[in-house]
């Protein structure tokens, strides 16, 4: 290659392995990986959106003609349409706070929104029964299961955000001490149920979009497109906010406003995907992870759908496997939760610290 050649490229940026001081100013370092980028993100939605009609269509013991298929179809959308809202709200909510907390390791399931879900419903079984526990449901539990996840940790931050605290790591240390004092209390009485109780409380509390129920969805839905598009329209501060709580502010950003806003749109979604399909601790982590990975830029604005994306692909991708190829419908939690906490090992034991 020539040296005029060589200097086109240095330039434009198209080569990043070239040796150059002059870098792109935009989101990607260079032409390649912008193109990398791209290819992968369609080849993700492609792939999602197969796997989205092999789980509508595959397997349909109704022939197409007849008049059982839609309905069939529409029982399946149900579990689809789960997919989609806890994908987005798992993958935006884990790479916000990750960002927020200049942390690619810690989770929001730090902030205890499982060990409240898992509380609400083994205390209404401890002290109500199993008659009421199996009748506990409608659109004013879920509001409520969501209103209380959100002021958990709008006192949270009010309290530990604000004042003489104002410290980030000082709010997730309290949040993991609230979490774990949730967490034993639920496992106390849990240990005190009859099996027949037990039982039917422990399916209740595994992550499964066959815990949504389709009367939820038009507020659950509502509530993660808002919050979602406030957390896309944010995601320029959240470029700055991830770069530290001093550069920040240097550049003119006001810092602790940003991360309680941040935060706040982080706790809805969560909230809202733990109400409807229950705990995904480690899911939102192997997202977060592999998105990373995928997209080689700091731009939130490109992170964001990538880690959609990826989301989707891995809840569509796994239910349409263990359904329809290997027959273990209720494992697929178990399997996407088995696969993140091994990524999580994996970070930590590369890393060598939190």
């Amino acid at each position: 290659m020539t040296e005029l050649g060589i200097n086109i490229k240095r330039v434009m940026g198209m080569d990043c392995d070239l040796p150059s001081e002059i870098r792109r100013a935009g989101a990607f370092r260079c032409e390649k990986d912008k193109k990398r980028y791209w290819i992968i993100l369609v080849t993700l939605v492609a792939l999602g959106l197969l796997a989205s009609y092999g789980l509508m269509v595959y397997n349909n013991p109704v022939p197409v003609d007849s008049p059982s298929f839609i309905p069939v179809v529409k029982r399946r959308l149900v579990a689809l349409t789960a997919m989609i809202i806890a994908a987005v709200c798992q993958s935006l909510s884990t790479v916000a706070f990750q960002s927020i907390t200049n942390n690619r390791v810690i989770t929001p399931s730090l902030l205890g929104f499982e060990a409240l879900y898992s509380t609400i419903h083994t205390s209404t079984m401890f002290f109500f029964g199993i008659s009421t526990f199996v009748g506990f449901s409608g659109i004013g539990l879920f509001l409520f299961q969501i209103t209380a996840m959100v002021l958990m940790c709008l006192i949270l931050y009010g309290w530990l955000l604000s004042g003489k605290y104002g410290d980030l790591q000082l709010m997730l240390l309290v949040g993991v001490i609230i979490g774990t004092g949730l967490r034993s209390l639920s496992s106390f009485m849990r240990r005190l149920l009859a099996p027949s109780e037990f039982d039917i409380l422990q399916a209740r509390l595994f992550g499964s979009v066959n815990n949504a129920d389709a009367e939820y969805f038009p507020i659950a839905i509502s509530i993660v497109i808002v919050a979602a598009v406030l957390l896309l329209i944010f995601s320029k501060k959240l470029n700055l906010v991830s770069l530290g709580r001093d550069v920040s502010t240097s550049l003119g950003l006001n810092h602790q406003l940003s991360v309680i806003l941040g935060l706040v749109l982080v706790s809805v979604l969560m909230a809202v995907s733990t109400a409807l399909v229950g705990p995904l601790t480690f899911y939102g982590f192997l997202v977060a992870t592999l998105a990373y990975q995928a997209a080689p830029t700091y731009d939130h604005r490109y992170i964001f759908p990538m880690a959609l994306a990826i989301g989707f692909l891995i809840l569509t991708g796994a239910y349409f496997f263990m359904y329809h190829v290997f027959n273990a419908q209720g494992v697929v939690s178990v399997i996407i939760e088995m696969f993140g906490g091994i990524t999580f090992l994996l970070v930590i034991l590369r890393k060598g610290t939190l």
